[in-house]
This record gives structure tokens, sequence and C-alpha cells, in this order.
């Protein structure tokens, strides 16, 4: 079916993500715009923000007011919420003198945002932190590393409870299984890697060409849709045609790829399954969100497999 394309950004998108009821997409780019198309009132009511302006911040979804400031000392990386909203965690760069930092703050404590003192700060001083996510019940956090390691973080103590380096370049992003029992990765290595959330047991690898930017997991069908392209400072010099901009969707249990989809022009950075598993998202170079509802053959092909 043809796609519903959004252009809420003059620059290229960096991330996009559903809200848990899935009537909000939020959408980041390298312009200092944050975007959330809606499609009815929903029970959203704040979002996080990291920024390479050396800030954290905290907004109202409704009013789009900002309610809290967290200044940092280098660029904010990767940001979220624990399961319950209490918790924030962000992770900054190891740039201009300064070490990748893991930051939590309890916004129940009014005091740890108004003295920019976080109750727990982690040091990552030998790869920085390129993507990081919460695991289940906000035990510990799942951060992908540039070096390629994944690490799982105590958010109690602090402790590095596990890891294991199974991708050989830099990880672009982690996003989680609707249930929180596995988790997908994209790297610079041409892979996707599926891995369990407790132990970091690694099950999977989807296998491509190119850069593989963001991943994500279907809520209702064992498939997952990967986005990529070569490296942004080459897209220039490269067309459509030959440049690989497509989404691809393979399925987990037996690691094929079964379609692709055209429509961007230029790398894929971010994907995204609605909530209800019968629609994606992608954002990409070009700035452009591209929302695709999948046909009804595409549900018939699932049940006949």
């Amino acid at each position: 079916q043809k796609p519903i394309l959004l252009q809420g950004h003059e620059r290229s998108i960096t991330q996009i993500k559903y809200n848990r009821e899935g009537d909000l997409l939020f959408t980041v780019a390298k312009d200092p715009v944050s975007a959330a198309p809606s499609s009815r009132p929903g029970d959203t009511r704040h979002v996080l923000t990291g920024s390479a302006d050396n800030s954290c911040r905290l907004w109202d979804c409704e009013t789009g007011k900002q309610l809290a400031l967290v200044k940092t000392s280098s660029a904010v990386r990767t940001c979220g919420f624990d399961f319950g909203g209490n918790i924030i965690m962000f992770s900054t760069d190891k740039q201009m003198g300064y070490q990748c930092f893991v930051s939590f703050f309890d916004l129940r404590d009014s005091s740890q945002i108004e003295n920019n003192e976080p109750y727990m700060k982690i040091p990552c001083s030998d790869s920085k932190i390129t993507s990081a996510v919460w695991g289940p019940l906000g035990e510990f956090i799942i951060a992908g590393h540039e070096s390629g390691e994944l690490n799982q973080f105590s958010a109690k103590s602090g402790e590095q409870l596990s890891n294991i380096k199974e991708h050989t370049k830099q990880i672009n992003d982690i996003q989680t299984s609707r249930d929180m029992t596995m988790f997908i990765t994209a790297s610079k290595d041409n892979t996707a890697k599926l891995f369990d959330c407790t132990t970091l047991e690694h099950l999977k690898t989807f296998r491509t060409e190119r850069p593989v930017n963001s991943a994500a997991l279907s809520p209702i069908f064992d498939h997952v849709v990967l986005g990529g392209g070569q490296e942004a400072m080459d897209v220039t010099t490269t067309s459509t045609r030959i440049g690989k901009f497509e989404a691809r969707f393979f399925h987990w249990a037996f690691e094929e790829e079964f379609g692709r989809v055209k429509g961007h022009f230029g790398p894929i950075n971010s994907v995204a399954f609605h909530p209800d598993g019968k629609s994606y998202s992608s954002g990409g170079e070009d700035g452009y969100v591209r929302i695709h509802y999948f046909d009804p053959q595409y549900f018939e092909f699932e049940f006949e497999a």
C-alpha cells in the first residue's frame, strides 16, 4: 500500500519511536526540533530527549512545555525511562576531554534534577556507549558500545553484570521485544543480532551487505525489520539504485530474508514497528518518515508459513 510520508524536519532523521499505546510517533533529527504526530489523544504524559547541545530534557507531551533540564559535559547519545516512568537514564559521549558516563536520576526526588546530581553515575572509559535500553522490570540496562561490546549494568549498584562481544564494529541501535524477553542489535558490521535480555545469550544473526543502522522486532509475528545503507558521508556519491536504501524483512526463527521495501533517498537511520504490528515506520537520511501499513497478504503469508 502507498505509505504515508511525514516531513516535520529539515535535516536527517536520527531516531523514531512509538509510545506504548501507539497513538504517538516521536521523531528526532539533526535539526533542533522534536516532533510527535498524533492520531488521537493518548495516555503518554512525558517524553525524554537527549541532544548534542549537552543536555537531557523532560517535556510535557500535551503542551510541549519543558519540565526539566539536565546539563551535561558532552553530547547525550541515548536516553530512556524505566518501565514505571520514575527513573531516567542517559549516556554521554566520550569527547572534549570527558569520558563516557551513564547517569541515573529518580524523578520522584526533585533535588536530583535541581542540583544536577544523579543518584548514580557509571563511567565507561574503554568504549563509549552508542545505544542503551532498559531491561525487564527496570533492574538493569543493556548498553551497546562503539567497540561492538554489550554490557548489562545494574540500575541499583552500577555493577557490570554481564559483558559479551558478538559484533565486530559499533552497535548503532538496540530494541527490545514487546515482552522484554529478547532484544535485537543493529551494527556497522553489516549484521543485526538477536539476544536473550536476561542472559545476553546470542540467539540469531541477520546478515546484509551494508551497515545496519536500526532493527526492530514485530510484536505479533516472528519478523524483524532492518534499515541501513552506507555511511552518510558517502550518500551523495551513491545512486538510489545501488545504495540499497530499503527496509529488509527477515523471519527471525529461520534467519531468512523474505521481503524488501524501497522508498527512501538515502540510508534508513531508524525503524520501528507499531505496537499493534499492523504497520511500521522508517526515518531516513533524506529527512522523511515513511509509515507503511501492511497489505492483507502480509498476514496471510505468516499464517500460511
